[in-house]
């Protein structure tokens, strides 16, 4: 799978493009959706978009698919948008690349 080319790198860590969609039957990566800087993670998500549980949920499937604590993980843009930039503290965009594995039965469009 190809990565995200929009991963960048600071002095805390990573920080990147990711597009959720909510209400999916179960929370997994599906792969980078778009090209060149509007490259992005595409990650579905088993909750509806209510209250904050969607981005409560991308925070804890991130923390666990890089292998960090959750309070490492943050939404920086896109709180209330499908379309987000994520903070990683602690965390390389080589280690994100090598992590960013798509689900086996994940389908790209």
């Amino acid at each position: 799978m190809r990565s995200p080319s929009t991963i960048h790198e600071t002095r805390d860590g990573v920080s990147f493009g990711v597009r959720v969609n909510p209400r999916a039957s179960r929370t997994r990566l599906l792969g980078v959706a778009g090209e060149g800087a509007e490259a992005a993670l595409k990650i579905a998500l088993a909750v509806p978009p209510v209250d904050g549980r969607a981005n409560e949920e991308l925070i804890s499937y991130l923390a666990d698919l890089l292998g960090v604590a959750r309070s490492a993980v943050e939404v920086i843009a896109g709180e209330h948008s499908r379309n987000k930039v994520v903070r990683v503290r602690g965390c390389t965009a080589s280690h994100v690349e090598s992590a960013i594995k798509p689900d086996k039965k994940a389908q790209l469009p």
